[in-house]
């Protein structure tokens, strides 16, 4: 728990910045932008990372998102994630096609969060309204729900009369119900589970769990996970008499059973004890890290990250199956190897997990794909931009970027003279997002009629959702930074020698970590800027300010700053080599 600012204070901080900005304003360097691959977004950049090798496909393969937290158009400041949602349409196709040619199943996966983080989902009201829609354009095969669908009654209706709707059954809410008006009673916002056999013929049960969220609005009922696997529908569900050769455990649940808040060790408990030797797989999210994790021979785990910087993908062969028409292992292609066995030995005891107790003939691959199009393109059929786009993605894109100008997202309120970040830079140094807000905060929180009095203010950090990045500050921005309307709370005439304690009280209560400092890229970092001009991308321009913003070249070629990620499976998981950023907590 440290300093933390809410939306409001940045735009007064970042429109008094801009008066003192003036190196921001040099139209006359402005040159060509070299990229490699087509942009999909006006203001999107050029990744120049190659991912390092082909996919290894096998007998199930899928691809993850998670925690998209409404970043559909991409990553316009980061070159590697500039993809947008409609890139991903056109990919998921491609890939879909490939799992067809190859004679294996495919299956896309969500787990939740899809909102707060950015102005395409969050500057509507209710948030989603018009980002859900461009988000329902991917075909997923199973979906399930997070905590900040939960916070406020109106976003958690909204998932319930039409998000759901629109997947039906593919969306799973194992443990989380909702009161509905017309009949008063709480029901479940989706399904409770969903049993149904893929394109070549595996027979699958799937489940949608929700940590144990306690956040919530009283218009839902988050069911414990303790409680869940204890119910009638979960236990009918185990004893099921059709066959089951894989249990799919999806949920906006850490992936790793040893985390403190994650619930899928209670889950998978629960179904070693009817289920002993079968295939477990879950697909988790949540805590914003890439992270695979090992829980028997017969069940692994993939998280993959966050706001669309990472695309998770996992194959597996050996699954046994009476009724599987397709090939175990595609010719042509590298196709999974590794057991299911932690690299350094080690095992997972200390989360207190029933392992299986027969021979597993299984194997699996993980990869974390940097969501930008030169990874698309080149895990795509043919690696052509002319191959690669379909209809349905260049429609997708034209939709963000019109939906973007129609709730004025590329507003300017003011130009950042220097990066502020979250971790990259030590707390509260000249280079920390928190000392800047520091300044924010003095300015901005004041109750007039004390002005003459000293007085702490204190917030959370978890509403700082990214860096104030060097550059245009737009209202996308705003809420990309800092997306919650935050209330500040007054307590009057509090003696300093109580007051000073809190801060000390609230850091020391031991909550959970929402990242993992080896697992993340630490927000953005780009060395390559020049030190005296704002660069890419050129925004529109509100009435706030007039100025000419200029571009400037990119044709980095080297090992770029981002993801390193080592996991139960080694290091060797990121699609896309890049160097360690420098973190500081």
């Amino acid at each position: 728990m440290r300093l933390s600012l809410t939306g409001s204070a940045f735009v007064g901080l970042l429109s008094s910045i801009t008066l003192a900005c003036e190196s921001c304003e040099h139209p006359e360097r402005d040159v060509v932008l070299t990229r490699n691959v087509r942009r999909m977004q006006p203001e999107s950049q050029n990744a120049t990372s190659s991912p390092r090798a082909p996919l290894a496909w096998g007998q199930l393969n899928f691809l993850h998102t998670t925690d998209t937290h409404g970043w559909l158009e991409g990553h316009l400041k980061e070159k590697n994630y500039g993809a947008d949602w409609g890139d991903f349409v056109s990919f998921a196709k491609d890939m879909k096609k490939k799992a067809k040619a190859y004679d294996v199943d495919l299956l896309l996966v969500d787990t939740g969060d899809l909102h707060d983080g950015a102005g395409l989902s969050d500057a509507t009201s209710p948030n989603g309204v018009l980002s859900n829609p461009i988000f329902e354009n991917i075909d997923y095969d199973i979906l399930t729900i997070g905590n900040h669908e939960l916070y406020i009654s109106d976003i958690a209706y909204e998932h319930f009369y039409n998000f759901s709707r629109h997947y039906g059954e593919r969306y799973l809410t194992s443990n989380v119900q909702i009161l509905n008006p017309a009949t008063s009673q709480f029901e479940y916002i989706g399904h409770t589970h969903r049993y149904f056999t893929t394109e070549h013929g595996l027979r699958i049960m799937a489940f949608g769990v929700l940590f144990d969220f306690t956040g919530n609005s009283n218009a839902s009922k988050v069911i414990p996970a303790a409680t869940m696997v204890n119910q009638t529908w979960f236990q009918n569900s185990l004893h099921d008499k059709r066959p089951v050769d894989l249990y799919l455990v999806t949920g906006h649940n850490p992936a790793r059973p040893t985390d403190k808040s994650s619930t899928f060790k209670t889950v998978f408990n629960a179904i070693r004890a009817v289920k002993p030797n079968a295939p477990v797989q879950f697909f988790g999210g949540h805590s914003h890290i890439r992270d695979f994790a090992v829980y028997d021979d017969k069940s692994t785990a993939l998280e993959s990250g966050r706001y669309c910087e990472t695309l998770g993908w996992l194959s597996m062969s050996g699954l046994q199956s009476s009724s599987y028409r397709g090939c175990a292992n595609p010719v042509g292609v590298p196709n999974p190897t590794q057991k299911a066995v932690k690299v350094n030995g080690s095992s997972t005891a200390t989360a207190a997990l029933q392992i299986s107790t027969t021979p597993s003939n299984l194997v699996y691959s993980r990869r974390y794909v940097d969501w930008n199009r030169l990874s698309f393109e080149y895990h795509a059929a043919g690696s052509q931009v002319r191959k690669f786009d379909i209809k349905k993605g260049l429609s997708v894109t034209s939709e963000i970027t019109a939906t973007r100008k129609e709730l004025n997202l590329t507003a300017l309120y003011g130009c950042a003279p220097q990066t502020w970040c979250e971790s990259c830079a030590p707390f509260l140094s000249n280079g920390s997002i928190y000392s800047v807000l520091t300044e924010a905060l003095s300015a901005v929180v004041v109750n007039k009629t004390r002005a003459a009095i000293p007085r702490i203010i204190i917030l959370n950090t978890g509403s700082v959702r990214f860096d104030l990045t060097k550059g245009p500050f737009t209202y996308d921005d705003s809420f990309i930074v800092s997306p919650f309307t935050d209330a500040f709370q007054y307590l009057p005439s509090v003696p300093y020698a109580d007051a000073s304690k809190v801060l000390g009280v609230l850091n020391g209560g031991g909550f959970a970590d929402k990242r993992s400092l080896q697992n993340r890229d630490f927000d953005f970092y780009n060395p390559s800027l020049p030190s005296d001009a704002c660069t890419d991308p050129a925004m529109a321009q509100s009435s706030l300010n007039k100025r000419s913003l200029g571009r400037v070249v990119r044709r980095q070629n080297t090992v770029t700053p981002g993801y390193v990620t080592k996991d139960d499976f080694g290091s060797d998981g990121d699609d896309t080599v890049h160097s360690r950023i420098p973190s500081y907590s």
